[in-house]
């Protein structure tokens, strides 16, 4: 336990910058991309998280003005307000359909229009139109989230390339200056050994941040499907 406190103790406080400054030229680009990575996962993980949280918000609050309405036209204006919730874009879709189905088919303005009762085929085009707003909203949440599976997916693998490099690196030591010694493969060990944590060190987080995001997408899918439904039984509840 001492023996192992004490490399880990000399790794860090500065055997690390020995083995980085010993590094091949393959091992600098491998290493170089291996960070690159993971501070661009880093980056999207926590913009992420601040997005997320926003459209929570800003989600209940929507919600909970549309139910309280008692038309369509009441929410209109919290809908243009809470621009971030996906709800909001589904809103306005359904409700711009309706409008562009009563004026095109009656010709009346939209005050008039809304006592004009739809068919069950205007329904369906409403219907329809909800379910591509709600792919459209969530896929805009989705931006950027499959760059963590990418680095979750790559990481390992880059890290696994420089683990051979480097190994093949010691093995080519040896063979060169005929000598197995610890001061022939340990530069080539320890880049191995260096580039290995550092994939892995890309990869785990980016897996964590992949399965959250995945998750809470699933979940903003699920409530873009609810209120569609929602949305859709207070068109036939009013206009039919």
């Amino acid at each position: 336990m001492g023996n192992s406190l004490t490399l880990a103790l000399g790794f860090f406080s500065g055997g690390i910058w020995q083995i980085i400054g010993e590094l091949s030229l393959f091992g600098v680009v491998i290493l170089a991309i291996l960070l690159l990575f993971s501070l661009v996962s880093w980056s999207i993980m926590f913009n992420k998280w601040r997005q997320f949280k926003r459209v929570d918000e800003q989600s209940i609050l929507f919600l909970n003005s549309f139910r309280r309405s008692r038309k369509f036209s009441d929410a209109v204006a919290q809908a243009n307000s809470l621009k971030l919730t996906p709800l909001s874009g589904i809103f306005n879709s359904g409700y711009n359909e309706i409008r562009e189905i009563i004026s095109s088919e009656a010709g009346k303005s939209e005050s008039s229009s809304t006592v004009r009762a739809l068919t069950d085929k205007e329904i369906e085009i409403v219907n329809l139109t909800l379910e591509r707003a709600s792919t459209e909203q969530v896929s805009i949440l989705e931006k950027y989230v499959v760059f963590l599976a990418t680095t979750a997916n790559a990481s390992p693998f880059l890290g696994l390339m420089g683990t051979v490099v480097g190994i093949m690196d010691a093995f080519w030591s040896i063979g060169s200056r005929g000598s197995a010694s610890l001061a022939v493969v340990a530069p080539g060990i320890a880049e191995a050994l260096l580039v290995t944590v550092v994939g892995l060190g890309a990869a785990i987080p980016a897996v964590i941040g992949f399965n959250w995001a995945n998750n809470k997408l699933k979940h903003y899918n699920d409530s873009a499907t609810n209120f569609s439904l929602e949305f859709l039984a207070k068109a036939k509840k009013e206009l039919t």
